[in-house]
């Protein structure tokens, strides 16, 4: 299957956002303030829109944000390949880190990609989430 990967604007983002992550609120919590000042990418597989993922930088950090699949796209290594291009993408940028707030469901996904947590669960929303992080050095 041909997938491409494209630099995306924020509106696009939110449909895949809210399908997947906050299907249960209303379409606007799922758009960031800060969303412009961020970097947007999206994995197309046959022209369809799959898979989204934001990225900030503060200073020589990195934090990627609403990372989504769409559900029935998810195991096909989709998600893989957009997180790989941002830890490229990131580097390019200058960050030397990367980190998300993760959902503690997806710690072993990203754990396969080396990034590590201090195990601190915290809820967002009635959810549990870990922070994680990558040296991208």
């Amino acid at each position: 299957m041909e997938t491409v990967i494209e630099q995306i604007s924020p509106a696009t983002t939110w449909f895949l956002r809210h399908q997947v992550l906050w299907p249960d609120k209303p379409h606007s919590f799922v758009q960031l303030e800060e969303d412009n000042l961020g970097y947007h990418w999206g994995l197309y597989a046959n022209h369809q829109l799959v898979s989204v993922i934001s990225l900030f930088l503060e200073g020589n950090q990195a934090r990627f944000r609403k990372f989504a699949t769409a559900t029935n796209q998810q195991g096909k290594g989709y998600g893989s390949q957009l997180l790989k291009h941002v830890f490229i993408e990131a580097k390019k940028l200058g960050a030397t880190s990367i980190w998300c707030d993760a959902r503690v469901t997806a710690k072993d996904f990203y754990q396969k990609f080396g990034m590590k947590t201090n195990e601190e669960v915290f809820l967002k929303e009635g959810i549990e989430y870990l922070k994680m992080y990558f040296s991208l050095d």
